[in-house]
């Protein structure tokens, strides 16, 4: 059951209905924890299911799954929040290899466990990307996956095809293979997750849309209003005006939007919901933060509250732990603050307090610079009271000291990661890098690598009394390498960036190399504009990208088009030509981020 129009990588479609195949027997499915970091019940739970994939195609479902992970957790705010994450694959073998009507609707209708088929599921009044899944299907089999619900969790369906296609309503759905795929999914988690918007200027590719004609947009991404309004009226996206965009540009007034080509305006010029391979921008980036968080508390638990305690314990929280920065624990005991320095408990035996009641407060609060809605900060804090009673004696704590919860410890950690641990009951933790213990200051649950000066590889240990947790840290960055069709010439000069001259369209190649396991991610960008997801060509990930002066149309989507050059201003080059700036990086999978090369090349006119 569709809850809103289901909405595509390109266009919003009213849903068909269909004759879908009855769903495969689930004991024949496994569920394969991907990446855990804690009790499945207290965190955002992200389940993909596979369809298509025989017994013997499993391998490639899981390095299908593997990229679209890597690259869902290289983007903002996934890849800060992750330690808010589980994921879980659910692979369910397919009698019968692939999709239906793939690529055309004469293409064979085939019997797989979740019914996926592009063209609206096999229907001709559809489009071809639009590929659906039996709803029914895809939720039993992510109910496989104890601990998860409708509440906890996001539902991604991968179809074992190479064709563009997706979509994006109560569910998510994505190619596996095209060299699109894994930027398919983030965009329809915009969707499904994010309740964001299309921010294309076409309802179908290649005819721009008509003049917008409605009223002010409920969408939080599109608006009738002008930065002024926006100001004077604290309205839309006001608050990010004028700021450099993190998908390129500054936070502005772009118009195109909903599928209107004009009389509707949006934040930036590019962003995740307008093109695939560039980052949610500010706005988005606020939304999906808030619908993250929404799926989870910041507060897990902690001292039971639910009755008096006494005076003589020592009272707790746990709480969740960003990858990127701690979130602020602050006490507060009949309205005066405890010095306890971001602590995640306090010693009731060490504090004045004369006989009779008090109360005591516990309040957690995510610093994020990604809000700055005061409305949505609200929501990402939590308070937690206990009334304490200085005539209760509190019995002694018998549960089993252990860890209960922690970044996982199966794969490397990036060097400057929030590394966490959480803990049966209070006790102190104990860290350690190579054997040398690193003091920890009040909050001893996370431990940030980015205060020391890393470099290389290093084991991270955490302790408490009998047992002992290790994690391998990879503070090493990724190396980037480009690799460009022949130039007419080249040229190196000692300290400044090579040169390379062209007279037609010239092709570049990204790779990057590390020393941790796993789906490495290149980025470029042109002349300072947002950085872009390299994945090699759209019609073939194992092409490289190609460069023109106005863009090659695919689809009717443009691709490698340069652009504006950088140019003085009394030249006279058409847009595209001359002189352009190339940077260049990599990402590994434990989040390292290589320092940026560059390159200039000049493109001449015919």
């Amino acid at each position: 059951m569709w809850r809103r129009a289901l909405v595509t990588a390109g266009v919003a479609v009213i849903p068909f209905l269909v004759a879908l195949p009855a769903p495969a027997n689930a004991e024949a499915a496994t569920v394969v924890p991907v990446r855990i970091t804690g009790d499945p019940a207290k965190r955002f739970n992200i389940v993909i299911v596979g369809d298509g994939y025989t017994a013997a195609e499993m391998p490639k479902f899981r390095e299908h799954v593997d990229r679209h992970v890597n690259v869902l957790l290289t983007l903002e705010p996934f890849k800060t929040y992750r330690s808010y994450l589980n994921v879980y694959s659910v692979e369910v073998p397919s009698t019968e290899s692939g999709v239906s009507c793939d690529p055309d609707l004469t293409s064979p209708r085939r019997n797989t466990p979740l019914g996926m088929g592009f063209w609206g599921g096999c229907n001709s009044a559809s489009v071809q990307r639009l590929l659906t899944v039996n709803n029914s299907a895809l939720t039993q089999y992510a109910d496989l996956v104890a601990g998860t619900n409708a509440n906890n969790r996001q539902l991604l369906a991968i179809g074992n095809s190479n064709t563009y296609g997706g979509a994006g309503g109560t569910y998510a759905t994505a190619s596996g293979g095209n060299a699109l795929s894994a930027l398919i999914t983030p965009h329809e988690l915009g969707h499904s997750l994010g309740g964001l918007d299309d921010e294309y200027d076409y309802y179908s590719r290649g005819v721009r849309g008509d003049q917008y004609t409605g009223a002010e947009p409920s969408s939080i991404h599109h608006s009738l209003l002008t930065p002024q309004q926006m100001r004077s009226q604290r309205a839309k996206w006001w608050r990010w005006l004028g700021e450099p965009s993190e998908s390129g540009g500054i936070i502005d007034r772009f118009e195109g939007g909903l599928y209107s080509g004009t009389g509707v305006w949006r934040p930036s010029k590019h962003s995740m919901m307008k093109s695939l391979g560039y980052y949610f921008d500010q706005i988005s980036r606020e939304r999906m933060t808030q619908r993250i968080s929404g799926k989870t508390s910041i507060l897990q638990g902690g001292t039971p509250n639910t009755a008096p305690i006494g005076a003589d314990r020592v009272v707790w929280v746990e709480t969740l732990h960003p990858a990127g920065h701690a979130l602020n624990v602050t006490w507060r005991l009949d309205n005066r603050d405890l010095p306890t320095n971001g602590s995640r408990s306090v010693d009731l035996r060490r504090v004045r307090m004369s006989p009779g009641i008090h109360t005591l407060t516990a309040t957690v609060v995510d610093p994020t610079p990604f809000v700055r809605d005061p409305a949505i900060r609200s929501a990402m804090s939590k308070t937690r009271t206990w009334t304490v009673d200085t005539s209760i004696k509190t019995p002694p704590d018998t549960t089993p000291l252990g860890f209960t919860s922690s970044t996982p410890a199966d794969r490397p950690v990036g060097g400057e990661d929030v590394v966490f641990v959480e803990t049966s009951r209070p006790t102190a933790v104990s860290w350690a890098i190579d054997g040398r213990p690193v003091p920890t200051a009040g909050n001893d649950r996370d431990f940030d690598l980015k205060r020391l000066p890393l470099k290389g590889s290093h084991t991270l240990t955490a302790s408490i009394p009998g047992k002992m947790l290790t994690w391998k840290v990879d503070a090493t960055d990724p190396v980037a390498k480009f690799e460009l069709s022949k130039p007419v010439s080249a040229v190196t000069r000692p300290g400044q960036p090579p040169e390379y001259v062209f007279n037609g369209p010239f092709t570049m190649k990204l790779t990057s190399s590390d020393d941790t396991p796993g789906t490495g991610i290149t980025e470029f960008r042109v002349n300072g504009d947002g950085w872009y997801n390299y994945f090699g060509w759209p019609t073939d990930a194992n092409a490289p990208f190609l460069f023109t002066a106005e863009g090659t149309n695919i689809d009717n989507l443009v691709y490698g088009k340069l652009g504006e050059p950088r140019l003085s201003p009394w030249d006279n080059v058409p847009p595209g030509y001359g002189r352009h700036t190339i940077e260049y990086r990599a990402v590994d999978p434990a989040g390292n981020v290589s320092s940026a090369g560059k390159f200039i090349v000049t493109l001449n006119r015919p």
